[in-house]
């Protein structure tokens, strides 16, 4: 009998001791911010880079060391007002199946199903945080109108008015032009909590020891000795960070029987490096028909912003670049050559540099067309000369010195890297 309660001490003791050392269950939170309208993860806006390798490295730590235990992952994201309800609800939807595409390549298959996926649309609770905590002009008036102005307002099935309609209305938009400038990027995000619990477990080394009562006036418990890390193997995916590429061409050129072929990478904060290369060397001695041209540019460029869930080389840019070419044309009649006839391209080259404005719009998921115009300098020398029995007659030499447009380009672009491709555009959310 007094075995018996010995046993039963000792399991109380042991259940107790473990049970202490287990700690209450934590969290770790990160939010993602997007374009407006996208919903693609951008590693480059924002902080989201530094946000997504905290979270994969800690997940790393989670399943690579016996210490902690997740216990769950929750993922909500939401939206900024402007658009229409359903395409909000959309692309809050999009915004939540993003980051958890992203995170079940960091977490090991036999916990994905520890995810839970939210997606709330417009988020109105985190705005009206966002006032309540700002100093933003009549900012009692746009509370009053959160918190009691229904989102829709229906009259005989017809909606006659809403939260969104008023605060637009507000003194003539100031208020929800102020929001727009100042809280709407901050409702374009996904909030990821982390709930974890780090548990010390400590074994007891051996069996229970055999006792004889009768022989024995004091029982002696059992040492407890300190757990040993865990030794579960997990075979983990390193993160895979983005790689946004391009390969194009110009059709403008290629119309032109002068095939070109280039390339851009992206760098990071909106910029990219890139270049091209054509090359076209057509003659007809019968006709006297010449038709040569070959060089290249280097260009740099700052992209601002991107049309709905297109890839960082989307949208607006602007760039400085340099060129470097040779000509002869000569179609039936005077031709006309730049650079000093032989000799290597550098001997001979003319040259332009310049800014250029362009928009890459995206058409397909991995497809752009790139519009592009360029103005600045162009020099070099060009000489002219008639075709006669063979021969190139010299008729003069020019120094060219042009200001003005010296590029035109429509670019067919094709979008390559991890990551880098358009998602399904809406309205603008």
């Amino acid at each position: 009998m007094i075995k018996k309660i010995l046993l039963c001490m000792l399991s109380v003791f042991h259940f107790t001791s473990w049970a202490n050392n287990v700690q209450q269950a934590d969290t770790l939170a990160v939010e993602i911010y997007y374009w407006q309208g996208s919903s693609q993860l951008d590693f480059t806006y924002r902080h989201n880079q530094r946000q997504l390798d905290s979270l994969s490295g800690f997940l790393h730590k989670i399943f690579s060391n016996g210490k902690f235990r997740m216990e769950h992952i929750y993922i909500v994201s939401g939206a900024s007002p402007e658009g229409s309800t359903a395409l909000n609800k959309v692309l809050s939807k999009n915004r939540t199946r993003s980051v958890t595409d992203y995170l079940v390549r960091h977490i090991p298959a036999w916990q994905s199903s520890m995810v839970t996926e939210s997606d709330i649309g417009i988020d109105w609770k985190k705005l009206r945080e966002e006032v309540e905590l700002s100093d933003m002009p009549y900012k009692e008036e746009v509370l009053h109108v959160l918190n009691n102005t229904p989102e829709w307002v229906v009259k005989d099935g017809i909606v006659v008015d809403g939260r969104k309609k008023q605060l637009k209305e507000l003194y003539k938009g100031e208020c929800w032009r102020y929001m727009e400038k100042h809280f709407f990027p901050k409702l374009r995000r996904s909030y990821i909590e982390v709930l974890y619990t780090s548990i010390p477990r400590p074994i007891m080394s051996g069996k229970f020891p055999e006792m004889d009562v009768k022989e024995s006036k004091e029982a002696v418990l059992p040492s407890l000795v300190p757990e040993t890390e865990s030794h579960l193997k997990v075979t983990w995916a390193q993160p895979l960070q983005p790689f946004y590429m391009a390969v194009k061409t110009n059709l403008l050129y290629d119309a032109l029987l002068v095939p070109d072929v280039g390339v851009e990478f992206y760098l990071s904060k909106g910029f990219s490096v890139g270049g091209n290369w054509m090359y076209a060397w057509w003659k007809n001695n019968g006709r006297h028909r010449y038709w040569r041209i070959y060089g290249g540019e280097l260009v740099l460029r700052k992209y601002f912003g991107k049309p709905g869930g297109g890839s960082p080389l989307s949208g607006h840019h602007l760039g400085v670049y340099g060129q470097i070419f040779t000509y002869d044309f000569e179609i039936g009649g005077k031709g006309y050559m730049g650079g000093e006839p032989g000799g290597t391209l550098w001997e001979k080259m003319n040259y332009s540099t310049g800014l250029e404005y362009g928009y890459s719009l995206p058409i397909a998921r991995r497809l752009n067309l790139d519009f592009v115009i360029g103005i600045g300098y162009w020099g070099g020398t060009c000489y002219e000369y008639l075709p006669v029995d063979n021969h190139y007659v010299w008729q003069q030499t020019r120094q060219r010195h042009w200001f003005g447009p010296t590029k035109a380009e429509v670019l067919l672009v094709w979008l390559l890297g991890r990551g880098n491709y358009n998602t399904k555009k809406g309205g603008r959310q």
